[in-house]
C-alpha cells in the first residue's frame, strides 16, 4: 500500500500564486533536502504521520473546494507523491504542486499546475537548482523567485533574461516576509518594467507567520 508522511492537512485561503485568495485544501508533506535561510516551514522538516492515499482523499472530502495545493517541506522528496497527485487529478481537483526546484518535475502528472521555486544566492541553496526543470515547464505553470535583497532581485532579472522565462510561463517575484520591503520590490519592478507578477504572502498578512494557515 502506497503511503506518504504527511505533516498536516488544512483548509485556508491560498496566499500565493495566481490562485491567491481562493479557498484551498493544503496537503503538507514532511521532509525537505533544502535549508533556505528564510524558510517558514522548518517545522515540517521532521515529524508527521504515515497516511495512505485513500485516507488522504477521504480526509479532504469535508472541504467544499476544488482547489488543492500539495506542498512541504519538499513534496517531490517522497516519490509516492506522484501517485497522490494523479489521484487528486483523477478526482477532478484543480491541483498545484509547490516545489523548491531541486528535484526533477519530469514525472509529475501533466494535469498538475507546478509552482517552481528558483533559489536565489541569498537563499543559501542556489547550487541545488535543477536547471533542467526550466525545459519541462509549461505555460500553465508558474516560476517563483523569493527575494531577500536588491542583489537577489538583480540576479533574478539576469535569470529571467538568460532563460527567457516570461515566454515560458507566469513569473512571480515575492519579497521575503519582514526582510525585503514589499514597496521597494514593487517600485523596482515598475521602474524596470518587468513582465512579472509581484506577490506578497496573503496568509501572513491575515494571520501572521504560523502553522496551519
Amino acid at each position: 500500500m502506497v503511503q506518504l508522511k504527511i505533516f498536516e492537512i488544512f483548509y485556508s485561503l491560498q496566499g500565493e500564486s495566481s490562485r491567491v485568495g481562493l479557498p484551498t485544501i493544503f496537503i503538507r508533506l514532511s521532509g525537505c533536502p533544502m535549508r533556505c535561510h528564510y524558510c517558514d516551514t522548518a517545522y515540517a522538516f521532521q515529524g508527521g504521520s504515515m497516511m495512505n492515499i485513500e485516507d488522504i482523499m477521504g480526509s479532504i472530502k469535508k472541504y467544499d473546494t476544488r482547489f488543492v495545493t500539495v506542498t512541504g517541506g519538499e513534496p517531490l522528496a517522497q516519490k509516492e507523491v506522484l501517485n497522490l497527485l494523479k489521484a487528486l487529478a483523477d478526482s477532478d481537483y484543480e491541483v498545484s504542486l509547490e516545489t523548491g526546484g531541486g528535484i526533477s518535475i519530469k514525472e509529475v502528472d501533466p494535469r498538475i499546475k507546478i509552482i517552481l521555486d528558483i533559489k536565489t544566492p541569498e537563499s543559501g541553496e542556489e547550487k541545488k537548482n535543477d536547471w533542467e526543470n526550466l525545459t519541462l515547464i509549461h505555460l500553465k505553470d508558474e516560476i517563483k523567485f523569493v527575494l531577500c535583497s536588491r542583489e537577489d532581485y538583480e540576479w533574478a532579472k539576469k535569470i529571467l533574461e538568460q532563460y527567457n522565462l516570461t515566454k515560458k510561463c507566469s513569473v512571480l517575484f515575492s519579497p521575503v516576509y519582514q526582510v525585503l520591503d514589499a514597496t521597494d520590490l514593487g517600485n523596482w519592478i515598475l521602474k524596470d518594467q518587468l513582465p512579472v507578477r509581484m506577490q506578497i504572502q496573503l496568509h501572513k498578512f491575515l494571520w501572521g507567520e504560523k502553522q496551519g494557515v
